[in-house]
Order: structure tokens, then C-alpha cells, then sequence
């Protein structure tokens, strides 16, 4: 190695083998000591026992009371469960804010007994005391926004009142969604795996200064000319055909160039949303511009003047570190900023208002579409090997609506195929996709190189419950190369590169799992030994304090970690 390499570089020789390799994986359950193989061909420590103080029960907070202003963000590839926490954390706000993304984010809370599942609104519209502000960095479908306003009638049928929209927040149309559904067909094999929303395309036209924005509603003649302009520039280049478009390309082409959108979004029945017309189209918008006239505001004024004022603000961010346009896993990313920075111009605010920043991790991890996934076990469609693991929990039956193979069962003592295991108890299914998940082992290296980019106070681990009832659960520690797999990665480095990361193997560590139900626990210390110590190694590993765990869906499944 160089000298320059040597100094970033751990070198820690281990025993490994890489997937290809002509070793032999050896008996791997006896050491506890030492590095050993794993499955999928990857280096396995054991960690069993231990010291570990439970005794005090004080819950720590979330946040200090003197924190103004939190952010809370996806740790991960998104999918953390970002939205309980958030809609806990806002029944002491008097602001609840989203900073960027659009109708991919998506967020399903139970509240009461009831499911609501948002794709826009910030999560503090659940709260009748909050203010919600959708920032210029989003990109929104209003459509969509109605839609869900709507839901909320029952629940408060003045929750129209408390959503502000930015006058710089950008508007996506429906062209938008038709484009996205187009190029993402043209894509093939090397499609991107986007949710078809539109938000690429909207984001497109931001940058190249030809989008709708809230404040042009409020001048409606010039909205209604530059509307036109923006259909007619999306026909132009979008809506002709070419000799190799797919039947769904053709179809999707013929409904831009006549601007029937209720056609594009449902081809059999018409009844899924959209316009038949430019003109329909013009009409809906004209119907928004009255409704929300008094919901747009000049959104950096209005959130300065609750900082000057000492309110306490939340922001929440859609999508999560791993899918930043610039950080993420490029080109399967979102597009926009999903990190730190995206707060500051998303919303208007400067760095130094930002006091507490709470890093949303699932204690397994998950990703919809594609790309490598270093501690993958299960992918969407349940054709991998998968890894083996006894199963010591109760037995347990879980409906899959839809699934002919039906119910997905568990046993006491019964091997199970663990990625698939969380897919089905976690209900891993996309709030905006509907799509299956792909699911891992958690993957530290990945939840450093978040921690270094946003600069977390904390974590919140989700989701615990699903690991119930493995005997023994593995969390991937660290990362080497392929190629020299006898020197460790520098802590927090994450491949820029997709043949880079196709390329990583993973250490693993094994900690002893539990078999009690959890999800009735309400204090940290309720948890059995296991599982508390599961969270402190991730602390410990992660160099980060957890605030918080999640053990159930419902708001009241949380617990603050002393």
C-alpha cells in the first residue's frame, strides 16, 4: 500500500472468502472471537453476552426543550418509518414543514385505529395545532394534495386551513407524470425503478426554467398562457412517435399529444384521476387557484417569522440519504436534495437555525427499484437464495392480500428464509409503489456515511418487532473490496460509483436474537436483554446515542431510550 493508503486504510487481516472463491466456508458457529465466513460469502464475527446497564428507566427525549428547530431524515434508502416519529415530535411543534421531494415520498400513519397514508402532506397535518408548510423545494401535484385533504375531513374538515404552500414551490402536471412514464419504458432493463409521479420531469422543467410555480396561480392569466406553453413544448418533444416505442409508450404518446391524462393513468376504465382536455385542464386549475388562494404565502417570510418568534419547528424530509441526486446511489436516486443541505434551500433557512437533527434507521434495511445492495437477503421478486435462520418467536399467521401462495406462516423451531421473513411481518410494501421491498441485514458502513453527510444528534431505530423470534441476528460492520479483502474500508466511505459497490463484501457480526413479543413494551427497559442490546451495539457502532425505538405501528409503539 501507499503511504496515502495506509493512513486511511485499517489493515486488520481476517480469514475471508468473496463469492467465487475457491475456499471452502468452514464450520462457522464455534468461534466468538474471531473473524469467520458467513453466509453469501462474507466475514461473520459472533458477539454474544456482554455487560450492559438497564436499570435506569428515565425516557430521554427525542429532542432538548431548548431545540427551536429539528429535522428529521431518512437514514437509509428510505421506507424508515420517518413519519410516527414526525407525528409524534409535532404535537409540540407549531410548525411541521417538508423541504423537497414530492408525491414519492409516502408515509402511512395509524392514528386512532385509522390509517392515513400521505404522499405530500407533512405528517403535522395529523396535529389541529400545527401549521404545515410545503416548501419551495417541493415539487407538487395538486391533484394529489386535494386528494388527501379530502381524506382528512372527517378527521378535521378545516385541515385545509393549517397547509401553506410556498409561492416558489414548483407545480407538477400531469404531462409530467406521462413523460416520467415514457422515458422510464425507454429505459428498458436499465430503468431506474422511478414511481412514475412525475417528479424527475418536474424537476427537469425547475431547472430549465420553463415550470409552473404557486405564486403564478395567484396571477391566473399568466398561469393559463404559460400552462399552454408548457403542454405544448411536452408535446413537441415528447409526444412523437418512434419506430421503436413500446404499446405503452405509443399509448402514452397519443394521450400527451391530446392531452387525455385519464386515459394515460387508466387506459381500460378512465377512472383513476386526470383531464380529457387542455381546457379541462385549465378549468381544474382555475377551481385550485380559488381554493388555496390564501393557502400560498411567501414561505420564507412565513417561516422566519416563527423563528424570530421562538416557534418550534419541524421539518421532515421524503426519501432518505441513500437517494440524494447527488450523494445517493447514482442514477437509482430521487431527484432532488434528500440531505442536510436540501433543509437550507428548501426552505430558506441558514444553517446555523438547524439545532437538533434526528437520523430515521430501520433496524434491518430496505430499498424499492434497483441497484446494488451490499447486505441484500430478499429482492422484490423472492428469487434469491436467501439466508437460513431458526426461528424461536410464537407462531404466527400473516394474511398476504393477493398472494395465491396465501397466508405466510411461522413456527416455533422452524427454519426460515430471514429476508423474506421481514418482507412479509415487516408488511414490506411501498406506501406510493405498492411494491415489494427488498430486504437486508443492517448495514452500519451505510448509516456512518449517512451520519457524516447530515451530521445526526441522534438516532431513531424502527421496526425492531420484526426481528422477534431469530435466534441469532447478523449487522454488516464493515466493508472491504473484493480484491483485497484483507483491508478493511475506511469507516464511512461509501463507493460513489455502482461498479464500485457491486464490488463490496461485508463483515458481518452476529448478536444473540430473542424470542418475546415486544411490540406491548413502553419502556426501554421493558425490552428483554437481547434486544436492548442490539440498540446499544448500534450506538456503539455508529459512534451516534439512539433516542428512540420503534416496536409496533401505532404512535403510542415507540420507546425513549435512556
Amino acid at each position: 500500500l501507499s503511504v496515502t493508503a495506509a493512513m486511511v486504510f485499517s489493515l486488520e487481516p481476517r480469514v475471508l472468502h468473496s463469492p467465487g472463491s475457491a475456499f471452502k466456508e468452514k464450520s462457522a458457529r464455534a468461534n466468538s472471537n474471531t473473524g469467520e465466513i458467513g453466509g453469501h460469502g462474507r466475514l461473520d464475527q459472533r458477539r454474544h453476552g456482554g455487560s450492559f446497564d438497564a436499570s435506569s428507566s428515565s425516557p430521554h427525549p427525542v429532542q432538548d426543550e431548548d431545540c427551536k428547530f429539528s429535522v428529521v431524515l431518512g437514514a437509509q434508502w428510505g421506507d424508515e418509518g420517518k413519519g410516527k416519529l414526525v407525528d409524534i415530535m409535532a404535537k409540540d411543534a407549531q410548525v411541521c414543514a417538508r423541504f423537497n421531494g414530492g408525491a414519492n415520498a409516502g408515509h402511512t400513519l395509524v392514528v386512532e385505529g385509522r390509517k392515513y397514508a400521505f404522499h405530500l402532506l407533512p405528517c403535522g397535518i395529523i396535529n389541529r395545532g400545527c401549521k404545515n408548510l410545503i416548501g419551495n423545494g417541493v415539487v407538487c401535484h395538486v391533484p394529489t394534495l386535494m386528494k388527501e385533504l379530502d381524506a382528512l375531513k372527517e378527521f378535521d374538515p378545516r385541515a385545509v386551513e393549517r397547509v401553506f404552500i410556498s409561492t416558489r414551490s414548483h407545480i407538477l402536471i400531469d404531462s409530467h407524470q406521462i413523460i416520467d412514464g415514457i422515458l422510464e419504458a425507454e429505459a428498458s432493463s436499465n430503468s431506474i425503478g422511478t414511481t412514475k409521479r412525475g417528479i424527475g420531469p418536474s424537476y427537469s422543467s425547475k431547472s430549465i426554467r420553463n415550470g409552473l410555480r404557486f405564486a403564478d396561480l395567484l396571477h391566473f392569466d399568466v398561469f393559463e398562457e404559460r400552462l399552454r406553453e408548457l403542454i405544448k413544448w411536452s408535446q413537441k418533444r415528447f409526444g412523437e412517435p418512434d419506430p421503436t416505442d413500446s404499446e405503452t409508450q405509443q399509448h402514452l404518446r397519443k394521450c400527451l399529444c391530446e392531452y387525455n391524462t385519464r386515459s394515460a393513468f387508466d387506459p381500460q376504465n378512465g377512472a383513476k384521476g386526470g383531464v380529457g382536455s387542455v381546457e379541462e385542464e385549465i378549468e381544474r386549475y382555475r377551481g385550485f387557484a380559488k381554493m388555496l388562494q390564501h393557502q400560498i404565502v411567501d414561505s420564507v417570510t412565513f417561516i422566519h417569522e416563527d423563528i424570530v418568534r421562538g416557534s418550534k419547528i419541524l421539518v421532515e424530509g421524503a426519501n432518505a440519504a441513500l437517494l440524494d441526486i447527488d450523494f445517493g446511489t447514482y442514477p437509482f436516486v430521487t431527484s432532488s436534495n434528500t440531505t442536510i443541505g436540501g433543509v437550507c434551500t428548501g426552505l430558506g433557512v441558514p444553517p446555523r437555525v438547524i439545532d437538533n437533527i434526528v437520523g430515521v434507521v430501520k433496524a434491518y434495511t430496505t430499498r424499492v427499484g434497483n441497484g446494488p445492495f451490499p447486505t441484500e437477503l430478499q429482492n422484490e421478486c423472492q428469487d434469491l437464495p436467501d439466508y437460513m435462520e431458526k426461528y424461536i418467536g410464537e407462531a404466527l399467521v400473516i394474511q398476504r392480500k393477493g398472494d395465491t401462495r396465501g397466508p405466510y406462516s411461522l413456527t416455533t423451531g422452524c427454519q426460515v428464509k430471514v429476508g423474506e421473513m421481514l418482507q412479509e411481518v415487516g408488511h414490506e410494501y411501498g406506501t406510493t409503489t405498492g411494491r415489494r421491498r427488498r430486504c437486508g441485514w443492517l448495514d452500519i458502513p451505510l448509516v456512518k456515511y449517512s451520519a457524516m453527510l447530515n451530521g445526526y444528534h441522534s438516532l431513531s431505530i424502527t421496526k425492531l418487532d420484526c426481528l422477534t423470534g431469530l435466534k441469532e441476528i447478523r449487522v454488516a460492520v464493515a466493508y472491504r473490496n473484493i480484491g483485497m479483502t484483507e483491508v478493511r474500508l475506511p469507516p464511512g466511505y461509501f463507493p460513489s460509483h455502482l461498479e464500485d459497490l457491486k464490488k463490496i463484501v461485508c463483515e458481518y457480526e452476529t448478536l444473540e436474537g430473542w424470542e418475546e413479543d415486544i411490540s406491548k413494551c413502553r419502556r426501554f427497559t421493558d425490552l428483554p436483554t437481547s434486544a436492548q442490546r442490539y440498540i446499544v451495539r448500534v450506538s456503539e457502532l455508529c459512534g451516534i446515542r439512539v433516542s428512540s425505538v420503534g416496536v409496533g405501528p401505532d404512535r403510542a409503539d415507540i420507546l425513549w431510550v435512556p
